[in-house]
């Protein structure tokens, strides 16, 4: 797939303000205050971007990337202003028809332990918690895994 490096800049944007709200909120602190116009660009060569867009600016969007044995489901962000539209419903069923059309039969993502309404939200769209795990240096978990069958 062809990345529209146009488009880069705006997922970026969007990334950032979708997330910041978790400043503070989980430990360790995000690394996606790191990730810049270029690495946005690399993830675009080695995964699949799905975007909801309102006239040519992105207001949703999530990485796809291939595993063994599912897809795994990253970045989903929504803009704030258009939370509870079904903006990540639509890409949630994107990302089922690429999974199934991948061979696959599983999403799997990843959240926060502290990010609850996460959680709930993953929940109502039909995922379920199948492990815990922690980064490097922590003894408690930071954060679940939840997986969907598609």
């Amino acid at each position: 797939m062809r990345a529209d490096y146009n488009i880069t800049p705006q997922i970026l944007t969007l990334l950032h303000y979708s997330f910041a709200d978790m400043k503070g909120r989980i430990d360790p602190p995000s690394s996606l205050k790191k990730l810049t116009v270029d690495a946005i660009n690399h993830h675009m060569e080695t995964e699949v971007l799905l975007t909801v867009q309102n006239a040519s600016t992105p207001i949703a969007c999530v990485f796809l990337t291939e595993q063994s044995d599912a897809i795994y489901l990253g970045k989903l962000a929504v803009a704030e202003t258009h939370r509870k539209t079904g903006a990540a419903k639509a890409l949630i069923n994107w990302a089922e028809t690429y999974t199934r059309d991948q061979g696959h039969r599983t999403l799997r993502l990843q959240t926060r332990i502290e990010l609850t309404e996460n959680h709930a939200l993953f929940a109502h769209l039909g995922f379920t918690q199948t492990a815990t795990g922690k980064h490097p240096g922590f003894t408690h978990p930071t954060e679940i895994t939840m997986e969907k069958p598609v």
